[in-house]
């Protein structure tokens, strides 16, 4: 990345912003972290992310992931990977797994850019593929985006990282207040998303994120704006600040007419101390808040939280440190250090949020979207009251749990992903409503063991088969009788499959026999993933046994 682009970059994002760039070298004869300086005022831009050599977070090592079983193996491997909204069909999945250096292959996956982001964008924003005409169409595009990713690269990696800081508190563009509007969901993502491709600095991603009109729409006075900030990245609640905040930040203010942001002349000349410092007017305020040591454990101390929501206190306060120990300067920084952690994958224990599950799922069982897909995936996330991007204070809830939320969270999952076959024959009819669903090759004989000789142990592969995929773990002996009973017959004393299940059916027309082989396949699909959708376990990240 050239400095000079840089440069232009944070002109054009905000007219506050001054800052001297010097010593353009390359990354020859330079320390680890940093290939070039471009700072303002003590404050640096630019910051490598940090190898996993040096997280103090203990780390999941690929010896301790190979010396697992099978189905913890499998566990583990959909926990990180529906952890970063991603997912491999069964076969790829465990062939990853089998050459022994599945970790590893995903962390420096992470480090290449392979996606073709001219041909991404002007995919989602096709309207005969994906609906452009939503009152949140910003929120309805980045969803949309995820979906349509191909690789775990490091263009995934940095829109993933920016849609969990807007879930937060943190970032949160908030649309569901009268002083914002829907078009900061894009101004904020879209920000964060540029400022991570140029390998900015989480403190200089986060000074121009509190300058900015986005964030004075969230909290509209100087006084307020000062205290949130202070509270939101520095944990810190002490009211006797908040007068020397509202003070140097006196010239700042939302004007009425369209809610923008005002940056007056009688600004203050008042030293003030705050930050173990002096400062005298927001820009001061702003930057030296961000320089401050205790803005590396207040954010770390939020994305713990984030992730780690059932964790006794003090694990969580153990947890923080060590992530803080490693001195992070970007947001990659903290967060790969949690989700590759031994703590994570190994211990951590909660529910998965609706787009970890739906967007692993997705990916999982070749699943086709309809053009409206994803505007009902946003709506259906609203009433599971786990919207993206709208609250004012994030999602202190990742997963609301009350009775009606994650009601509303089995239904779309059941119903539009696990009950939901795509009809192959309307491949390219993108509004046709039974377009939507997983695709035949989740259901391909190829997947199980598809034996003419032995139909009943092939309902048993299959049922398993389908088990591994959604929640890493085969039936039970008893779950398998159940679904034995269910979907097999007793002809003439030899147990056979039933009519509507039967998956070698035979008929001298050909075509005929691979309709209703396939038609047959899908019964069983349905049923069987009815079943796991009530399953616990299928909503949760669970602590590997």
């Amino acid at each position: 990345m050239n400095p000079g682009s840089i440069v232009k970059l944070l002109l054009v994002t905000t007219s506050l912003i001054f800052f001297t760039a010097c010593n353009e070298s390359d990354s020859k004869g330079t320390t680890a972290e940093t290939k070039y300086d471009l700072n303002y005022k003590g404050l640096s831009f630019y910051y490598e992310n940090k190898s996993p050599a040096a997280y103090r977070l203990a780390q999941l090592s690929e010896t301790e992931f190979n010396d697992l079983n099978e189905m913890q193996k499998l566990e583990v491997a959909d926990k990180l990977l529906s952890s970063l909204f991603f997912g491999y069909s069964q076969a790829e999945l465990e062939e990853k797994i089998a050459s022994g250096h599945f970790l590893g292959d995903i962390r420096s996956g992470l480090n290449e850019d392979v996606t073709d982001r001219a041909w991404l964008e002007s995919y989602i924003l096709n309207g005969d593929i994906f609906r452009q005409d939503t009152t949140t169409q910003e929120a309805v595009d980045i969803l949309s985006r995820f979906y349509a990713m191909k690789e775990l690269d490091k263009y995934f990696l940095n829109n993933w990282t920016a849609y969990i800081l807007t879930q937060t508190i943190m970032f949160s563009p908030a649309y569901e207040l009268e002083s914002t509007h829907t078009p900061n969901i894009a101004r904020v993502y879209n920000r964060l998303v540029t400022f991570l491709d140029d390998e900015g600095g989480m403190r200089y991603i986060t000074y121009v994120h509190m300058m900015s009109e986005d964030n004075w729409r969230r909290f509209r006075s100087p006084e307020d704006n000062g205290r949130e900030m202070m509270e939101i990245f520095l944990l810190d609640e002490d009211d006797a600040k908040v007068p020397l905040a509202g003070k140097a930040l006196q010239n700042w203010k939302l004007d009425r007419d369209n809610d923008t942001l005002v940056v007056g002349l009688n600004e203050n000349t008042e030293p003030l101390s705050l930050f173990g410092t002096t400062v005298y007017n927001g820009d001061d305020f702003y930057r030296e808040l961000v320089k401050s040591a205790q803005f590396t454990n207040g954010v770390t101390k939020r994305l713990v939280d984030f992730f780690f929501p059932n964790s006794e206190s003090s694990k969580k306060a153990q947890i923080t440190a060590s992530i803080v120990s490693s001195r992070p300067e970007t947001w990659q920084d903290i967060l790969l250090q949690i989700v590759f952690s031994k703590e994570y994958l190994l211990y951590n224990n909660r529910a998965k949020s609706a787009e970890e599950l739906f967007y692993s799922q997705a990916k999982k069982t070749a699943f086709k979207h309809r053009d409206t897909t994803f505007y009902y995936f946003q709506r259906a996330l609203d009433e599971m009251h786990q919207a993206s991007m709208k609250y004012k204070l994030g999602k202190l809830d990742r997963v609301p749990l009350d009775t009606l939320s994650f009601a509303s969270y089995h239904k779309y999952i059941r119903e539009n992903m696990l009950l939901r076959k795509s009809n192959p024959t309307k491949e390219e009819v993108y509004d046709a409503w039974d377009r939507q669903g997983w695709g035949e090759l989740f259901v391909a004989n190829s997947n199980f063991d598809f034996d003419s000789t032995d139909e009943l142990g092939s309902l048993d592969s299959f049922v398993n088969y389908l088990f591994k995929v959604t929640i890493a773990r085969e039936a039970t002996a008893k779950e398998l009788i159940l679904f034995r009973e269910h979907m097999q017959r007793d002809n003439n004393g030899v147990m056979e499959l039933d009519y509507n299940f039967d998956m070698f059916y035979t008929n001298s027309d050909e075509t005929v026999q691979l309709e209703r082989r396939e038609r047959a396949k899908s019964y069983i699909a349905v049923i069987v993933l009815d079943y796991i959708s009530r399953l616990e376990s299928f909503y949760m990240q669970s602590e590997v046994k």
